[in-house]
């Protein structure tokens, strides 16, 4: 079964919602995502992820300080390819650096990083952070070309861009006898045989939920799975440990046999 990373952004989306405009180092703010990865790690958390945006629109950099001070398990760092991040990133040394696009109007990030039509300048990028003793990934689509320009380009991961396979399952019910369902699996086990024979760790995540994870958690060779908004959403009624394990079980489960 692969790990899983936690995304607690929208721990402080919810301090944010009550606190917009002030500081967020004010004392008694909350919901603190520094609890939260605390909470995470409790109930079973390999992984805490959290994207620090160039407008600080929920996590901000007192958050991620901390939170480098105090995880105990993996902490992954979702970030935009600016000279800003980076310096961020090789000065406080999360473990693993993810690079995404990112896009000011946007509520959560959406669709990959197109590495093929940067490739030069990523290369600079994906040096810097290795050479600070980084592991770094790429939020990937589906897509060969991405894959091999990551691989020349030094990246160590490919996150595969589960949200087409997510909607994929939504429109069909979760029925795998439905061709667009197979086929949107299809690509990401597809993208995972590429990642792999790149020699890159395999990676996944966008919008998975306690109903969609099994097919993906079961493919072969996987290591990561990235989830937020399903797990926090489910810790609003149980709390977030228990919706943490609650996660875990359901990507230990079988996948239905009707995906074959």
């Amino acid at each position: 079964m692969p790990q899983l990373g936690v995304n607690i952004d929208h721990i402080a989306s919810v301090r944010q919602a009550r606190y917009k405009g002030q500081n967020p180092d004010l004392v008694g703010a909350e919901p603190d995502p520094v609890l939260a990865a605390h909470e995470a790690e409790l109930g079973g958390a390999d992984g805490i992820t959290v994207h620090l945006r160039e407008d600080r629109r929920h996590i901000c950099d007192r958050d991620l300080e901390l939170l480098r001070r105090l995880v105990r398990v993996k902490l992954n760092l979702e970030m935009a390819a600016t000279d800003e991040m980076v310096a961020i990133a090789c000065r406080l040394r999360p473990h693993t650096a993810m690079l995404v696009p990112e896009g000011r109007m946007e509520v959560t990030t959406e669709g990959g990083l197109d590495v093929v039509g940067q490739l030069a300048r990523l290369k600079g990028v994906v040096a810097r952070l290795r050479s600070a003793g980084l592991i770094v990934s790429a939020f990937i689509d589906a897509d060969e070309r991405q894959i091999k320009a990551c691989a020349e380009a030094g990246f160590d991961v490919c996150e595969i861009h589960t949200g087409p396979f997510a909607g994929a399952f939504l429109k069909a019910g979760g029925d795998f006898r439905r061709a667009h369902l197979r086929e949107e699996l299809g690509k990401v086990a597809d993208a995972g045989e590429w990642v792999l024979d790149a020699g890159l760790r395999f990676n996944a995540g966008h919008a998975l939920n306690y109903a969609n994870v099994a097919p993906i958690a079961s493919l072969p060779d996987i290591s990561e799975l990235h989830i937020g908004h399903a797990i926090i959403s489910r810790a609003v009624f149980i709390g977030l440990r228990n919706a943490v394990r609650e996660m875990k079980q359901a990507m230990s489960q079988s996948p239905t046999s009707q995906i074959i």
